[in-house]
């Protein structure tokens, strides 16, 4: 009978699917990897930082955040934006220049590129002639000066990226007037700085490598100056007044140098070199700002005595009597100072340090310097994420109470508001709060808040103080010794190194309503902990567990277990553990469960898993699920080169058994037999590839290795016995496709303290492929997932229907399976690796509501496979629903660490210092929506002109700007031909077919290279009040439609 499609109905239903889900990466949290590049513009207040991978963020108020991607894969070595502009320009290290502007769209700001540009030298020259080593923007706005490799200075005119030839500097130029004793044979080598005379605009201060410094007029195209060096040049600095120079050098100095005319100055005012005598590393940068009344601030990085502290990452600071050396524990890529007062020129306010695992900013103006703590940028891995664990709408009480807890762990930060705070946060406020809990290497618990954009820390937990360790718990880190020189101060939380790996935090549990908190650990230690709003002095009890249950011919190969303090500890506000459970053999703990309202903890390992009742504080029931062939599982912490051996083996075993079968049936056929040897081995290839891609659905042998680890454990109250009487129970799943369910008997509440507890062992199911179990769900009468233990209590969820029959259901690597309770028959199976190969790796129940309608929803799972892919799947039914690919097969550790939120998100680690947010829910969408304005333009030109009124060249702006208007018909016939020939090109280009445009996670598009996506469009700007019909400029911008 066949069988015809409602096809009214699936339109319907489609309809639906577009208003529940819709897939989007919304924002990025954490610390970029690998940053290598930074940038500020004081106007707008915004913070840029490039990447090695090529890519751009910026940062203002917390947020205020955009991020551009750079086609090329290349590191974005420098970021300059353009002074009163909402224009930016990167470097990358291939040599391209690229051009970054904040456009408003639809009332909010997008991150775009409207330009790139390469230097190009004279035919056959060699590329270090254009190969571009320093940037000036020029406070103009309109100029780029670039410093090549080669000593020359190229005059780019921006944003059209036009170059000035006549107003190019070449190292023959500045070579004319130098003594020809100080050339001798060396050249100049490369521009190590470009400055710009802060009182003059048309005073340009060059820096070559060699220690050579040359001060250029850009009006009169000549050298006013020369500073004749003898160290090999790191950095120059024009101090505010115009009349003294800073240059930083190789050898640990630093030389004072005054601008009075006479040329050359062969000697500097004053060297001095702050850290001795001895050989010393390069100050790679040097600061001094003024303030309104007292001395300066001298800040510089490097320059620390080579053969005792050369591995030290050190900025230091000196105002008046105080001298610090702030030690980062990672290399430093750049810094810059911020200053109070109308166009940023009054005293330093803070100093901000981009380092290569942190930002961090120490406030200038508060007794000590303190560090204020980062509202975002955050290094989430300070110590290496092992783990971590989602929380959705927390109730306000503990919020309170978990900040509270924070902020006594915060006293130490300076009390100065975060002082970047460019553009407007319009996002809106979050709906609730989440907590993302993330496990550490060290033993740390980390609470952030993830209801917005940010991810703002909130609170850190240690479990370290509960056992005996190699670090002293009351030793302070970031104090220095007294009277030690050079007075090195601690700075920065990125601490990369544990004490005890047996530390690590494997597993997170945290009951929103009750405010206990379950964590487990490497060495087989779980922890069970409730929130304290006082100090408290306790001593841990301690239950050990054998998982083993006493069986003989095992012997455990791998770590010994952590060694408990058995004296009282003194546990600050905050979560304060109360009991230990310590496994025997002490494993890594792979699954945990926790019931607030039965006062339970389940927990497994490789070895089985156990049932602890932390009310009574004693052990319910042990489950050993080891196979006696298991081997591996004795020997320690997994162990991926050991399958791979075994794979290995099995597969050319399999080869040499062909050949030989082979042989014995058709001894003559060679070209059949090398033909079938070839495929034989080509397939035993691809089995010891890595890759996530496998065949289809084989069933398992119960020998392999790890079977009996437990994947996942899950509290129901549901129908295990009989259809009429539910009852408390316990599901396991393990790696070899056992689903173990035990009922367990809670005494009565009054008697709950008297009472044993007991278990009983109730059903068992074995799946026919053995795939690994990675999830179990009961589904109520209704067909929805049963509720959080507590939440009915607190009218946060509706009572479970328990008139209709139950249902579980068991996520496996390879399929979804539905069973009846409680007889446990199969009901309805969605199979997903029979064509492609997907495995299941994370599964989760999430809630999708309408975008459309406010008050429907439907309850779905979510499940992430090891390629990549989102899927969502309808509950009860299991039925398909949508797909989006996510993360890139090839990203396992990105795989491994996603972690889906109640209501429809998820976030992974796309590096070991960033997560990564997406939404599947058309309706709950965290991403940043801001807008950036451009500042009052403000430009300099009194102080421009009176600047050269006083120049010496007898050249007045009256005749200066005759010489332009001669000039104006030549610029409008360059700009006629731009014109026609722009108009030639996009009508070309209109008859060709589009290509889609790139997205960025701020929301906004890239721009594609087709002109129909952007209109180039030149504006000119004239001034009527003059006779002369004279242009002042022309500017070329890209019209975004």
């Amino acid at each position: 009978m066949k069988r015809f499609r409602r096809h009214g109905h699936d339109t319907q239903r489609d309809k639906l699917k577009q208003e529940l889900y819709q897939f989007n990466k919304t924002v990025e949290h954490g610390f970029p990897h690998q940053p290598s590049a930074l940038g500020f513009s004081p106007s707008l207040e915004l913070l840029a930082i490039g990447t090695r991978s090529g890519a751009i963020k910026l940062y203002g108020a917390p947020g205020v955040e955009f991020m551009g991607l750079h086609d090329e894969n290349a590191a974005v070595t420098q970021v300059h934006f353009l002074p009163r502009q909402v224009e930016l320009v990167t470097l990358l290290d291939d040599n391209s220049l690229h051009m970054w502007t904040l456009r408003a769209h639809k009332g909010v700001s997008e991150l775009l590129e409207i330009g790139r540009f390469t230097l190009t030298g004279p035919p056959g020259a060699i590329p270090s002639v254009t190969r571009v080593t320093a940037v000036l923007a020029h406070s103009s706005g309109e100029l780029l000066l670039l410093g090549t490799e080669g000593g020359h200075v190229f005059v780019v005119e921006v944003p059209g990226f036009r170059e000035l030839e006549e107003n190019n500097i070449s190292v023959e130029d500045v070579q004319s007037r130098v003594p020809e004793e100080y050339v001798g044979r060396r050249n100049l080598e490369c521009v190590e700085a470009l400055q710009e005379n802060p009182l003059n605009p048309r005073q340009v201060l060059i820096g070559y490598s060699r220690g050579l410094m040359v001060l250029w007029d850009l009006d009169r195209r000549c050298a006013i100056q020369h500073f004749l060096g003898t160290q090999q040049l790191e950095s120059v600095w024009w101090m505010e007044d115009g009349g003294n120079i800073l240059s930083s050098h190789s050898d640990g100095s630093y030389c004072h140098w005054t601008v009075t005319g006479k040329d050359p100055q062969t000697e500097p005012e004053k060297q001095e070199t702050p850290y001795g005598s001895f050989p010393c590393k390069a100050i790679s940068k040097i600061l001094q700002i003024s303030t309104r009344q007292g001395p300066p601030f001298l800040i510089f990085s490097g320059g620390m005595p080579r053969a005792s502290y050369g591995d030290r990452h050190c900025i230091s600071v000196i105002h008046s009597k105080t001298h610090v050396a702030l030690d980062f524990t990672s290399r430093i890529i750049d810094f810059f100072v911020i200053r109070d007062g109308e166009r940023h020129r009054g005293d330093p306010s803070a100093l901000v340090v981009l380092v290569e695992e942190e930002l961090v900013v120490v406030d200038l103006q508060s007794e000590g310097w303190p560090v204020i703590q980062t509202p975002y940028l955050v290094p989430l891995h300070c110590s290496a994420i092992t783990c971590s664990h989602h929380v959705s709408s927390i109730p306000l009480k503990l919020w309170e109470r978990v900040q509270a807890a924070g902020k006594v762990q915060n006293t130490h930060y300076s009390k100065k508001p975060w002082p970047i705070n460019g553009g407007q946060n319009l996002a809106p406020d979050p709906p609730q709060r989440d907590l993302l809990l993330t496990g550490h290497e060290d033993g740390t618990v980390r609470f952030w808040d993830a209801s917005g954009v940010c991810l703002y820390p909130m609170y850190k937990l240690s479990t370290a103080m509960v056992f005996h360790t190699d670090a002293d718990p009351n030793d302070n880190m970031n104090q220095g010794t007294e009277g030690e020189w050079p007075p090195f101060r601690k700075v920065g939380c990125f601490d990369p190194y544990s004490d005890d790996p047996r530390l690590g935090i494997q597993k997170i549990h945290l009951c929103k309503y009750s405010g206990y908190l379950t964590v487990a650990g490497t060495a087989g230690q779980i922890l069970v902990l409730e929130i304290n709003d006082e100090e408290a002095e306790q001593t841990v009890e301690a239950t050990v567990v054998d998982l083993l249950q006493g069986q003989e011919g095992f012997r455990w190969k791998g770590q010994a277990r952590l060694d408990l303090r058995e004296e009282p500890v003194t546990f600050p506000p905050g979560f304060q553990p109360f009991a230990l459970v310590q496994c025997q053999p002490p494993a890594v703990v792979t699954a945990i469960a926790l019931h607030s309202e039965w006062k339970l903890v389940a927990f497994g390992t490789s070895h089985g898993f156990g049932v602890y009742d932390y009310q009574q504080k004693n052990n319910v029931m042990v489950k050993c699920t080891l196979n006696p062939n298991d081997q591996v599982a004795l020997e320690g912490p997994l162990s991926r080169v050991k399958s791979i051996k075994k794979s290995l083996r099995q597969s050319f075993r399999r080869i040499r058994r062909s050949r030989v079968s082979m042989r014995k049936h058709n001894p003559t056929n060679a070209a059949k037999l090398h033909e079938i040897n070839a495929r034989l081995e080509a397939e035993a290839l691809q089995e010891m590839e890595l890759a996530p891609v496998q065949r289809k659905i084989e069933a398992r042998s119960a020998d392999d290795s790890f079977t009996g680890l437990v994947r996942t454990l899950y509290f129901a109250d549901t129908f295990l016995s009989d259809s009429s009487q539910s009852t408390p129970s316990l599901w396991a799943g393990t790696n070899g496709g056992a689903v173990y369910a035990y009922m367990l008997r809670l005494p009565p509440v009054e008697r709950r303290m008297d009472d044993q507890l007991t278990a009983y062992a109730a059903k068992e199911i074995q799946l026919m492929h053995r795939a690994p179990v990675v999830g179990l769900v009961v589904l109520d009468g209704r067909g929805a997932p049963l509720p959080e233990p507590l939440e009915v209590a607190h009218d946060l969820a509706r009572s479970p229907d328990m008139q209709g029959s139950h249902q579980l259901l068991v996520i496996s690597e390879e399929q979804l399976k539905l069973f009846n309770l409680p007889k446990v028959s199969s009901k309805a199976k969605l199979k997903l690796t029979a064509i492609d190969g997907s495995r299941v790796r994370r599964a989760g129940v999430a809630w999708f509501g309408s975008s459309r309608v406010e008050d429907y929803g439907e309850s779905s799972l979510v499940v992430l496979t090891n390629q990549g892919e989102l899927h969502v799947i309808s509950l009860p039914s299991i039925k398909m629903q949508v797909h989006y690919p996510c993360i890139r097969r090839e990203d396992v550790s990105g795989i491994a660490s996603c972690v889906f939120t109640k209501h429809g998100q998820g976030l992974y680690l796309i590096s070991p210092s960033e997560f990564e947010r997406f939404s599947l829910s058309a309706r709950w969408v965290v991403e940043p929506r801001s807008l950036v304005e451009p500042p009052t333009q403000t430009r300099p030109t009194s102080t421009s002109s009176q600047a050269h009124q006083d120049q010496p060249d007898g050249v007045t702006n009256e005749h200066r700007n005759i010489r332009r208007n001669s000039d104006s018909y030549d610029v409008l016939q360059e700009i006629q031909k731009s014109l026609e020939g722009d108009q030639m090109f996009l009508e070309n280009s209109l008859k060709t077919k589009p290509t889609p445009s790139k997205m960025l996670s701020n929301g906004g598009k890239l721009l594609s290279r087709c002109p129909n996506t952007f209109v180039h469009i030149v504006l000119l700007l004239f001034n009527e009040t003059e006779a002369n019909f004279r242009c002042h400029k022309w500017l070329c911008r890209y019209l975004y439609l």
